[in-house]
């Protein structure tokens, strides 16, 4: 009984996992998932949509872009130019998952291109450059490993490419096993990774640095920070998924709720894991919810590549999920109304029951409490399906997704405020 006991205290730490190791995770689970599926697919025991299956991948490359600046030809400056291509990536991505057999053939060439010249150019990075495995051989142990690992991910990812560009070059069961070694060694790359992560911290940017130029540049490396990243990303889909909802209510496009549930849940499992955000709040992010965002990608990956199989579950997932959550954080906020801005360094201190509140914050509780509604609605509709009409929920999507970018430019405010407090306090002292 100590030994559960044990087990679940240490479940409750927080990890440590960077976004990178994250994305891997999931990129690995992706890539295992579809291999073993392939054995069931091409027996034709299971159903296969290709289009919100390289879809959900492109996605998954663009929260690479957006987040750390790391494209599938190699890491650049996450300047705003980077950014904006990432979007547009994810934007294909969604259109795939949302809207079948319209761009088909694209995406499979993209995918194809992006992971054979991607695997090509990062192998040749990976050797021939001086910082990384000319650097990482001289010293015993992890990196060398790291070095393995590398070339084991690009290797097949060229492999991987071909098959895509060239179908027919593999039967499905080669293929498969093909996916599922290539879902191995992301495992081994992410275990990898966050070793040497451990063992050789690197030393954190200042953000003074970026943030101190006055000159905006559109090429120029900039500190917008992760949670912002992702909500710019969140907001995207759901202004895209909104915008399409309109033509599919009335019947004048297909669509695909299995590709738009699991591109949901997937996204829903990132931000949990790299953040310990979730629909019912922020959360520390402990290995236990680790593990729960892992199984949440598995749904949700299988969804995207298996039509049908989960569809019920994860809709009444997804709207209990948004119904609680908005739910609860409204309680939160309201009860009692100030309680959160109180643990906040807003209080000017003028009086001793006085409160000043900047006008970005005022914007910010009513920017998130609209946000809330908007959930509880959305979470409403997957429940109970047509008990409210299509138009009100793509209007509603609509607006939640504007008001997600709104809050990205709240907390972009409020971050330079708190900045600005500091430098003064510092200045007085």
């Amino acid at each position: 009984m100590s030994s559960v006991k044990q087990n679940y205290i240490k479940m409750r730490g927080e990890s440590d996992l960077s976004m990178e190791v994250v994305l891997l995770i999931v990129l690995g689970v992706f890539m295992f998932l579809l291999g073993l599926l392939l054995f069931k697919i091409s027996t034709g025991e299971l159903p296969y949509t290709p289009d919100s299956t390289y879809g959900l991948f492109l996605v998954i490359v663009s929260f690479q872009i957006i987040t750390m600046g790391k494209t599938p030809f190699g890491d650049l400056n996450r300047s705003w130019a980077l950014i904006i291509m990432g979007v547009l990536a994810a934007i294909l991505g969604m259109v795939s998952c949302f809207i079948p057999g319209y761009l088909s053939e694209l995406v499979r060439i993209l995918v194809g291109i992006i992971l054979f010249t991607g695997g090509i150019a990062l192998l040749i990075q990976l050797f021939l450059s001086k910082e990384k495995a000319k650097s990482w051989i001289k010293i015993p142990g992890i990196l060398r490993q790291l070095i393995v690992a590398c070339a084991l991910v690009y290797g097949i990812t060229i492999i991987s490419g071909l098959i895509t560009l060239i179908p027919g070059i593999t039967t499905n069961l080669q293929t498969a096993m093909v996916l599922i070694i290539y879902g191995v060694s992301f495992f081994y790359l992410a275990w990898c990774i966050q070793k040497v992560s451990r063992i050789y911290p690197e030393e954190e940017k200042a953000d003074d640095l970026k943030t101190s130029s006055k000159h905006f540049s559109f090429f120029q490396e900039t500190s917008l920070p992760l949670s912002s990243a992702i909500i710019i990303l969140v907001g995207t889909l759901l202004i895209l998924l909104g915008v399409l909802l309109f033509p599919v209510t009335f019947g004048l496009v297909p669509f695909s709720p299995d590709g738009q549930l699991g591109l949901l849940l997937v996204i829903v499992a990132i931000q949990m894991m790299a953040l310990g955000e979730t629909p019912m709040g922020q959360y520390k992010r402990s290995w236990l919810l680790i593990i729960i965002g892992i199984i949440f990608a598995a749904l949700g990956i299988v969804s995207c590549i298996v039509p049908g199989i989960l569809t019920g579950l994860i809709q009444i997932l997804i709207g209990v999920l948004n119904i609680f959550g908005g739910v609860l954080l409204l309680i939160k906020r309201f009860f009692p109304v100030f309680d959160g801005i109180k643990d906040q360094d807003y209080k000017k201190d003028p009086g001793p029951e006085t409160i000043v509140v900047p006008p970005a914050v005022k914007k910010m509780i009513v920017t998130q409490t609209v946000l809330n509604v908007v959930s509880i609605i959305f979470g409403l509709s997957m429940i109970w399906g047509g008990i409210i009409p299509g138009l009100i929920v793509a209007g509603g999507l609509l607006i939640n997704g504007i008001l997600l970018f709104v809050l990205v430019i709240l907390l972009q405010k409020i971050a330079q405020i708190e900045t600005e407090t500091k430098k003064t306090d510092v200045s007085v002292v």
